[in-house]
């Protein structure tokens, strides 16, 4: 079976690279299962219905989100109606929609995918940690857990990895728009990616046109940021999982650009040095 997460879609600019490359990496890859977070797809600041039905039309099986969830206001009233989208499992309790969804694989397995937030220089949640360990012990039953852990620090992310060592099959993270190259299936035999990157213009700072994050820093005053548009990429992972066990076998980061060059990210032994 093989598995394509992608990270953090941001604007215009993402959406385009997916609507347009998705479906020819699904048929390169022989993908059975795609997992994208949307939560910055509407111009950077949340996501709308209507987008993420364009995202799932073209192969986006599961769409997590994160802290920017909410910040289309018409979503509150539309995420329970959509199975596919996903808000973070740990928000606080009454809120719409769930953190979970499942979808059939052709082994006849099925894939759970969670969406779990960060606390560390997050807004407030509930805790992660304990939120997960309900939800599988409710479901005791063969199927393949994929987490996406929306968080802002490296350790914490870290940690929600080792904690579900052996339970998940991938626990990737997102959020910071900056893809980080510590991916390593651990040894209880989870595959673990720190931050798997965005999927939008890296002519910017962190997806936003450079000028008012730039102002920010340099003069500690409050600015409104603006989605930039230029230089696109596609940040993702294609994960090979076992048919039997449903846990990783191998895997490799992609990145493509918006003229459809594709750069495959895996490592490759070349000698043992002494």
């Amino acid at each position: 079976m093989n598995l394509l997460i992608i990270g953090d879609v941001v604007g215009r600019s993402g959406r385009d690279l997916v609507e347009r490359f998705l479906p020819r990496l699904r048929s390169r890859y022989g993908i059975d299962a795609c997992v994208l977070n949307g939560e910055n797809a509407a111009a950077g600041f949340g996501i709308t219905g209507k987008i993420a039905h364009e995202l799932h039309k073209v192969g986006a099986d599961v769409i997590t989100t994160g802290n920017h969830v909410w910040d289309q206001r018409d979503l509150v009233g539309e995420i329970g109606s959509i199975g596919y989208l996903l808000r973070p499992l740990n928000q606080p309790k009454g809120q719409p929609g769930k953190g979970w969804a499942e979808i059939p694989l052709p082994t006849g397995q099925d894939l759970l995918v969670v969406n779990l937030m960060g606390r560390v220089f997050m807004p407030p949640c509930d805790d992660p940690f304990a939120a997960i360990d309900q939800l599988l012990a409710q479901r005791r039953d063969d199927a393949i857990v994929v987490v996406d852990f929306h968080a802002e620090a490296s350790s914490e992310k870290v940690a929600m990895a080792r904690h579900l060592d052996g339970r998940a099959a991938v626990v990737f993270g997102t959020h910071t728009h900056v893809p980080t190259c510590d991916d390593e299936i651990q040894p209880g035999g989870t595959l673990r990616l720190t931050d798997v990157g965005m999927t939008g213009p890296y002519e910017s700072i962190i997806g936003m046109q450079v000028e008012g994050p730039l102002a920010k820093f340099r003069d500690g005053m409050p600015v409104r940021f603006k989605v930039a548009e230029e230089g696109g990429q596609l940040h993702g992972v294609v994960v090979r999982l076992d048919d039997g066990s449903g846990m990783p076998v191998n895997f490799r980061r992609i990145r493509l650009d918006e003229s459809g060059r594709l750069t495959e990210l895996h490592w490759t032994t070349v000698e043992t040095l002494k």
